[in-house]
């Protein structure tokens, strides 16, 4: 009798415990704790019989044999995913599944929704969230948004957003002792950091955006931080101080009253938002739907967009 298929979840602990080469990683990716993932894997082990990890008190690495067996286990993990999608093709599933950073999503998508459920009330969209890239390979998302250049081989990669970063603030801080009215001004403010934004030009801090304007003696260093990006947008609406925002995540804010940009002063961005999926996906249309619709509301003007 041949050896039975060894638990499925235990196969996931492994695959992405040895992704990752740490438990603590591979938990964070499972929303399970540590300690569960080394469960899954030890289960995993004694199931095959074989040690798949040598493990110390600082470091996590595969066995011959975890090495050995780690591409058959991902291969596998990458078809079930794929007989997945072309199942829902097959049964013309109506879900629409959409990776996208949290930020797109609550400050652009969310407020247009409801003019794409009007549109195409027979196609449910399912939203999530989250900091790093989607891998098609191993996760069944039909589409993704990624910030970056837009090169991602073997994936159709479509514009959406370019990126110009800017202050804004509570319309409060016009106002009082030391009212913004220049760059300059900022010194007797305080500065709300993104803590999401990455450590190069691809998306400005504080420092980098005053050097980009000649200001030199305001303090970079103070102030409190947040991630994800709305959640600094929603301090600069109640007050807290000034942010640095991109501008599509402000404009509605910035229309209803809710910030303002205290002066002029803003910085391009290299890299943007991009819609990406897989090229062998181009024909499915709830993709082609929905990427008509996006096109649709970056056409319209300003006054019409939320």
């Amino acid at each position: 009798m041949s050896r039975p298929i060894p638990p499925l979840n235990a196969l996931r602990a492994f695959e992405v415990a040895a992704r990752h080469l740490s438990f603590t990683r591979a938990a964070d990716e499972l929303f399970v704790t540590p300690s569960a993932v080394s469960h899954q894997v030890k289960t995993l082990e004694e199931n095959l019989g074989v040690a798949l990890f040598m493990r110390d008190s600082k470091s996590l690495s595969l066995t011959a044999a975890g090495k050995a067996y780690l591409p058959g286990v991902q291969e596998a993990f990458q078809q079930l995913v794929f007989a997945t999608h072309q199942l829902n093709k097959t049964l013309g599933v109506p879900s629409l599944k959409i990776n996208l950073p949290p930020t797109f999503a609550v400050k652009w998508l969310t407020p247009r929704m409801r003019r794409f459920m009007q549109a195409h009330p027979d196609i449910d969209l399912k939203i999530a969230t989250e900091k790093d890239m989607v891998d098609f390979t191993r996760q069944d998302f039909d589409l993704a948004v990624r910030y970056g250049r837009g090169v991602y081989p073997g994936m159709y990669s479509e514009l959406v957003l370019p990126v110009e970063v800017f202050p804004v603030c509570s319309p409060a801080l016009m106002q009082g002792e030391h009212p913004l009215a220049s760059p300059a001004d900022l010194r007797f403010h305080t500065l709300l950091h993104d803590e999401s934004t990455y450590d190069d030009v691809s998306n400005p801090n504080w420092s980098m955006w005053l050097e980009h304007v000649g200001v030199t003696d305001v303090d970079t260093t103070r102030g409190p931080s947040f991630w994800p990006s709305h959640l600094v947008l929603g301090a600069a609406i109640d007050g807290l101080g000034v942010a640095l925002a991109k501008k599509h995540w402000v404009a509605g804010d910035i229309a209803a009253g809710r910030l303002v940009r205290p002066f002029e002063g803003s910085m391009q961005v290299e890299f943007a938002y991009y819609i990406v999926f897989p090229e062998d996906r181009a024909n499915d249309p709830r993709i082609h739907a929905f990427l008509e619709w996006v096109r649709e509301e970056l056409a319209r003007p300003p006054d019409e967009a939320m």
